[in-house]
């Protein structure tokens, strides 16, 4: 079995994994050498003009007391006035105040400060790296609280940036007071301290602002180009965007003049999302860093702007100045691995600014393109290394039904708050504008992803850039809802526009215009709300743990030992924050698919609007009415309304569609707790330890005679030479196998999400428990095998509506049984295909249908029923016509049912006469019109094999039902037909075959109205048009046969033959021996009544036109007891596990694995030339023929003879058959359903139409054959046996479906094994045969023990027959003696007798409910004198009740 999964699933292990970066960028100013252009790119401005930002940071602050007489220090400013212009005097007008002034200065003499604080004296401490500003520059206290003793002294903290920070450190850039009582508030991008500076009881609140910032000048601005890429050509599938380069310097590319010893600043990583026109997101990362620029490319006027030239003295040049200029390489990638284009961006960056080396640059970077793959499940871990000193380490991503995004909840948590974090969620679901700007641009993608992703299943359908370059800033001005991230320098120039929601992420505030009504988050659902307040504030406390130092993550020792650790904590706090919004949407959203609106007639124009797709105001009223105001905007939004378009039509989230409604499943809005299952399951990070080690490019060898010395070496980031870059390695089995194609849209093929199979799982696992859910599970996995298989059976059909409205029939099948499926394949796969083959009203039936059975549903399903009552072409027309032809038809088939009776009564004579001359042994009469003769009440209609004694050919047994009274072939309508029609649509006779004509099945083909209906059986099925089998069938009821017949029959009346027929039927009746003629053949390829029989005719109508006979067997033999373990026993002993194979013996509770057992006879000649005459076919005159209806059970060696072997036994006689055999493991129906899904999942569901199947997948197909069967399913895989033996089919071939004649094909299902142990004892069944001179399928090839003789079967049969079947095991047990002395039976003491009473009495005379009840009362009353453990060792227990209920859900019993 492990071989042939991998021989099937080879073909997608071996296709070449995606890469992890597909293109490498280099953006900036154009380095040939040409002057720079005049023209200085200004962004257009998007909002009011600012004044000109400062040139230098704030370096000092001070505070002096003017009330002391203190003056502001020379280079300071003083704050005179809050931000509203009113005046500001601290503790002014009380006495002792020393009236404190807060001044600062600016220059670049000193790190700049980076953050300041107010400290209350005597309540805290002051907090690490700050310093108390405690005195005034006159030596002076600096308290600004006013005097008084309940006052705490109050000081100004700071804290300095580092030594060495450099020229771009962020430092504080301005100062402000504010007076929240005269209505200030802080001003945009500052940050206000939190502490009262005035914390006396007079005088107003004041508050300190401060912003951060870059404070430079000297900077001349120009839009960004491309200087270099590789690759040079684009990927068809992912072409390169052409502004690329804006995003990677989103600032521009700029031109500076600093001091001529400044040190260069750390690189700047950014990062950016790229959105297609189909929504589909490229991922960004870039890495900015400043190069030395030549001044020679400067004009004078671009010298003068940048301070080069003196401004008094015309062209004379200042010394102490450098121009450098700012440049960005970045990576663009279908993943988001940010953290990994960061370590790879970072040692390019590395490399070029040192050396030199041996290797180029470009060989670095072609390498990491080529050679890096995505982690996927065959590599979970990939550590590259780049060089003997950098490495990075990949991972798997967490396995999740959520859409994988740069999404980072625990920067948004982290940089917003909890409260701040809930307002942007309100903010996105009612669809403001929302501007998220920072200092940092790494940190503007995390936030702006995780907007987006909060609010799923939602999707954002308005502008969206993360992070915008400033020559898209226009954008803002823009009059629809956006989300846009910017760095915070762009407003050092411009002032947000009025009408959007600025969040600033540096300083934790919430930026909106006076005028517009603040967002309140109240207005959400009260208890959701304050479950996601509370998770997340229990989150946000946590998040100072999770985190290490950069230079512990680079090192080799952190990625190999505590990565995983560090990582797994940091996934967890992700999916918890990521669930906590989860469910609050969940809740959100609770029970939107009871309002979805399906589509039921032909579409209309505007069909697919949202008022059409969903009931908008029962929706609204179903919320508390709290919260209508949030809802009344929601369902306004247009995501909302692509979400209903995408639940009502499917799209490429249906998986994900699918786990948010499972999410709605489980939360329970009205609970002021969280669940206690998580929503989203953190699973591991691989399921393997593989790791996958790449090596960095290898060095060029050395030739003799040359200097193996570094040749490479960079002043700065080099232009990329194409000749230096490596060319591809293909690796051995990198490109595609070729093969079989997958599933195409026009090849509808079944696929189930992963959250169905997790569903799936969890049911069959509480299934296990419970014997008869158990039963109904696996029940329900086989006939999803079979719709499954269904694209290929309709594609293969003749009429492939028909074989649609046939699917159709199976699925009410499915409901009447009542079987449990574990998910909505069945009905998916049947919509999908009436979307395919255009059939909208069949459509609407199957989703009636769902919904009688009390199946919602999903969002998968839905779609596709939508997509094909949208797409579809309707019928034009009105059905009236139809309904009226309807009516007289049932009106004809009424009348004509009520005539029969009374015809029948008026020409009693005219009946007896051709049944006395039938009797006379006439051969040309038609067996099936004798009257029977009421001789005894019971009456055996099929033998101990389990087929009809009937003629396949006769009448009632090629009755199929029609839509129509005509015939197929174009007869003229008959009342004949209609009265036969209506018969079988009354119950009075319930056909057991499958609605396919050509199943000879191996089950009893009629039973009476009183019996059971086997599951998977068709006594419903209407408008099938008549097969030929079925015309052939009307005919002879009719009395037309042809000429050749002879004239008796043509005299007969029709009505009268028909209603002899049924009377026949219904009445027990004994033949007497002279009317027993076996009935002609049908010769193969004859569609006519043969007149007489063929040479070489085979008895039995069974084996008409038979080409080829399987017998199929799943009784297996465990080797830990000796023991024959049967199909029931193996289905109980399945685990609820979709990789297990192995079932558990009943006897010994050993595990092992069952075989299903294949002998395939071919019965075609090899030569020309009549066959032998079938041994046995006239060995007994008195033997039943198959037309007759069978002795009755007092003449016991009738019924001894009812077992001739060309009926149940598979005994062929003289007739010469090559006989194949195997044996394969036989799978559990959820087992063969994974199986299954992969082989159509890599090859498409045609490869189950094709004619290699039984030779590639001889698991597969042997396993599907023999569930079919035994539910008695159509399918094309009989004939897949013979085409597989006749060869594959010539080119010019016109389809797959010109299938050799299935009745050529005869399947056997048995339920002992095939080919006996000759070293084992005979069972007792085969030894009542032999006593009885019955010809066996295969002669018992050991010796027979002589206790086991005809006396002691007939002793066991007798007890059993007087319900004493405790002496019947008594007698069996003291026969056999104790173990290990005794003889040893492969069978237990309840299958010999069972298989015995059947053999003897026949199975329809034999009722297995009935005799499990004797069986345990009798095992019951043996446990009280032997003990329950003897008997188990004695093999004498029954089957348990899941083996029991196994037997009844899956139908009949089987051969033996």
């Amino acid at each position: 079995m492990e071989a042939d999964a991998v021989n099937e699933g080879g073909a997608m292990a071996e296709e070449r994994p995606p890469r992890l970066v597909d293109y490498f960028v280099i953006a900036g100013l154009a380095a040939d050498g040409a002057p720079v252009p005049e023209e200085t790119w200004v962004p257009e401005p998007s909002g009011p003009l600012r004044p000109p930002r400062p040139a230098e940071p704030i370096i000092d602050v001070a505070v002096i007391a003017r009330a002391l007489g203190e003056e502001v220090p020379q280079g300071y400013t003083c704050i005179q006035a809050s931000t509203g212009g009113h005046p500001l005097e601290l503790s002014a007008g009380l006495l002792g105040g020393t009236q404190p002034v807060i001044c600062y200065r600016r220059g670049r003499d000193k790190p700049p400060l980076v953050e300041l604080g107010v400290l209350y004296e005597g309540k805290e401490r002051p907090k690490p790296g700050f310093q108390v500003l405690d005195t005034t520059p006159y030596s002076h206290s600096a308290n600004l609280a006013p005097p008084g003793p309940g006052h705490p002294r109050t000081y100004l903290t700071y804290r300095r940036a580092a030594e060495g920070a450099g020229l771009h450190a962020l430092g504080i850039t301005d100062l402000c007071l504010v007076l929240p009582s005269k209505g200030e508030g802080t001003p945009h991008t500052y940050c206000r301290l939190p502490r009262n500076l005035n914390p006396g009881m007079w005088g107003p609140a004041v508050y300190l602002c401060y912003k951060v910032g870059l404070a430079k000048a000297n900077t001349l601005v120009y839009e960004a180009e491309m200087l270099g890429r590789y690759p040079e050509v684009d990927n068809e599938a992912f072409p390169l965007p052409e502004s690329v380069p804006v995003f990677c310097l989103p600032m521009g590319a700029t031109i500076e003049c600093w001091p001529a010893h400044t040190k260069y600043p750390v690189p700047v990583f950014s990062t950016f999302v790229l959105t297609g026109a189909a929504g589909d997101k490229v991922y960004g990362a870039a890495l900015q860093f400043y190069e030395a620029f030549p001044r020679d490319r400067l004009s004078e006027r671009q010298a003068r702007a940048l301070g080069l030239l003196s401004a008094v003295e015309r062209g004379r040049a200042l010394g102490g100045r450098a121009v450098r200029s700012r440049r960005a390489i970045a990576v663009l990638s279908r993943w988001p691995a940010f953290p990994a284009f960061r370590a790879f961006l970072t040692f390019l960056y590395r490399y070029s600014v040192s050396g030199p080396h041996r290797l180029p640059l470009e060989a670095h970077i072609s390498h990491f393109i080529h050679n890096v793959p995505f982690p996927s499940p065959q590599r979970p871990r990939i550590l590259v290394q780049m060089s003997p000193y950098d490495n990075l380490l990949l991972c798997q991503p967490v396995s999740s039904p959520l859409p994988l995004s740069g999404a980072s909840f625990l920067q948004l948590l982290q940089s917003l708050g909890p409260e701040l974090a809930i307002t942007l969620l309100l903010a996105v679901l009612t669809e403001h504008k929302l501007l998220v700007h920072s200092l940092r641009p790494d940190l503007l993608t995390s936030v702006c992803e995780a907007l987006v992703s909060m609010i799923f299943p939602l999707h954002w359908q308005c502008p969206y850039i993360p992070l915008c370059p400033l020559v898209l800033a226009d954008v803002l001005s823009a009059p629809v809802p956006f989300i846009v991230g910017i760095h915070s320098s762009y407003f050092d120039l411009h002032d947000p526009p009025a009408d959007v929601i600025c969040v600033d992420l540096d300083t934790n505030t919430l930026f909106q215009a006076e005028d517009k009504k603040p967002l309140s988050p109240r207005t959400l659902p009260r208890k959701p709300y304050k479950v996601l307040l509370a998770t997340l504030t229990n989150l946000y406390q946590q998040l100072d743990q999770t985190y290490t130092g950069p230079e512990e993550e680079a090192s080799l020792e952190f990625l190999l030992t505590d990565y995983e650790a560090v990582c797994g904590r940091r996934a967890r706090l992700e999916r918890e924050v990521q669930g906590a919004f989860l469910r609050f949407m969940a809740c959100l959203l609770k029970g939107y698919r009871d309002f979805l609106r399906p589509l039921t007639k032909a579409p209309s124009e505007g069909a697919r609007d949202v008022d059409n797709l969903f009931f908008l105001q029962g929706f609204l009223k179903s919320r508390e009415r709290s919260s209508h105001k949030l809802y009344s905007q929601l369902l306004r939004t247009q995501m909302f309304s692509q979400f209903i378009e995408e639940c009502s039509f499917g799209s490429a989230r249906h998986a994900a569609l699918e786990f948010f409604d499972s999410c709605v499943d489980k939360v329970r809005p009205e609970q002021e707790k969280p669940e206690p299952t998580p929503l989203v399951e953190l699973e591991e990070l691989s399921g393997s330890e593989l790791t996958v080690f790449i090596t960095p490019p290898e060095e060029p060898p050395a030739t003799e005679g040359t200097d193996p010395s570094p040749q490479y070496c960079y002043d700065g980031f080099p232009e990329l030479r194409a000749e230096l870059f490596e060319s591809p390695r293909e690796q051995a089995g990198a490109l595609p196998v070729p093969g079989p194609s997958r599933s195409a849209p026009s090849s509808p093929a079944p696929r189930r999400t992963k959250q169905e199979m997790k569903v799936a799982q969890r049911v069959a696992q509480k299934s296990a428990a419970v014997p008869e859910l158990w039963a109904r599970c696996l029940l329900g996995h086989c006939y999803g095998l079979w719709f499954l298989c269904l694209p290929a059976y309709v594609r293969s059909a003749p009429s492939r509506v028909q074989a649609l409205h046939t699917a159709y029939h199976v699925l009410r099948q499915m409901e009447s049984h009542k079987v449990v499926l574990p998910d909505e394949v069945c009905y998916r796969v049947l919509m999908q295909l009436c979307s395919h083959y255009g059939q909208p009203v069949l459509s609407v039936r199957v989703m009636l249908e769902m919904r009688q059975a009390g199946v919602v549903p999903n969002t998968i399903t839905y779609g596709y029923y939508n997509k094909a009552v949208l797409e579809s072409k309707w019928p034009t027309g009105t059905p009236g016509g139809r309904l009226r032809w309807a009516k007289l038809r049932n009106v004809v088939l009424g009348a004509a049912q009520f005539r029969q009776p009374l015809r029948a009564r008026r020409q009693p004579q005219q009946q007896q006469q051709p049944e006395a001359a039938q009797e006379a042994g006439s051969s040309q009469t038609e067996p099936s019109l004798e009257r029977p003769a009421p001789a005894r009440p019971l009456q055996r209609q099929t033998t101990w094999a389990g087929r009809s004694l009937r003629d396949p050919a006769s009448p009632t047994g090629r009755l199929v039902k029609s839509g129509s009274l005509g015939s197929a072939r174009g007869a003229r309508p008959t009342v004949e037909a209609g009265v036969a029609h209506m018969v079988e649509a009354l119950g009075v006779l319930e056909p057991r075959a499958s609605p396919v004509p050509w199943r000879d099945g191996s089950l009893s083909d009629l039973s009476l109205t009183g019996e059971e209906p086997v599951p998977g059986g068709s006594p419903g099925d209407s408008g099938l048009a008549l097969s030929t089998q079925s015309t052939e069938a009307l005919e002879r009821l009719s009395g037309r046969v042809p000429k050749a017949g002879g004239r008796q029959e043509e005299a007969g009346t029709p009505r009268r033959g028909l209603g002899a027929r049924l009377q026949q039927l219904l009445t027990p009746s004994r033949r007497s021996p002279a009317s027993r003629i076996p009935p002609p053949e049908l010769p193969r390829g004859r569609r006519g009544r043969s007149p007489g029989p063929e040479p070489g005719a085979q008895a039995g109508g069974a084996s008409h036109g038979l080409c080829r006979q399987i017998l199929l067997s799943s009784c297996s033999l465990c080797r830990a007891c000796d023991s024959l373990v049967y199909d029931e026993e193996i289905m109980a002993g399945w685990a609820p596990d979709d990789s297990n194979l192995n079932t558990t013996c009943p006897f010994c509770s050993c595990p092992f694995v069952p075989l299903l057992s294949v002998q395939t006879f071919d019965s075609r000649p090899s030569a020309p030339g009549p066959k032998p005459t079938p041994a046995g076919a006239s060995g007994s005159k008195d033997a039943p023929v198959p037309g007759g209806p069978g002795p009755v059970l007092s003449d016991r060696r009738l019924c001894l003879a009812l077992d001739e072997p060309q009926l149940c036994n598979g005994h062929m006689g003289g007739a010469s058959r090559r006989a194949e055999g195997g044996a394969w493991a036989y799978l559990s129906p959820l087992v063969l359903r994974k199986e299954l899904e992969s082989l159509v999942e890599n090859e498409g569901s045609e490869v189950l139409a094709l004619p290699e199947l039984p030779t590639a997948h001889p698991i597969i197909f042997w396993n599907l054959l023999w569930y079919f069967q035994r539910l008695r399913l159509p399918s094309i895989l009989p004939c897949l046996v013979l085409a597989s033996c006749d060869g594959a089919p010539p080119p010019q071939a016109p389809s797959p479906w010109l299938m050799p004649n299935p009745a050529c094909v005869q399947v056997r299902l048995l339920w002992d094994v095939l080919t006996p142990d000759p070293n084992s004892c005979p069972p007792l069944y085969v030894l009542w045969r032999v006593h009885s001179q019955i010809p066996q399928r295969v002669a018992w090839p050991g010796p027979v023990p002589a206790s086991l003789s005809l006396d002691l079967l007939e002793s066991v049969l007798r007890y059993v027959g007087l319900n004493e079947v405790h002496k019947a095991v008594g007698l069996l047990l003291e026969t056999l003696g104790p173990p290990p002395t005794g003889l040893h039976l492969q069978r237990g003491i309840y299958r010999e007798i069972l298989f015995l009473t059947m053999a003897a009495m026949g199975k329809d005379h034999r009722d297995i409910g009935e005799f499990d009840k004797k069986y345990k009362a009798a095992f019951n009353k043996l446990a009280n004198s032997m003990g329950k453990e003897e008997l188990r060792q004695r093999r004498a227990q029954m089957p348990t009740p899941k083996a029991i209920n196994c037997r009844k859900y899956f139908g009949a019993p089987l051969e033996c």
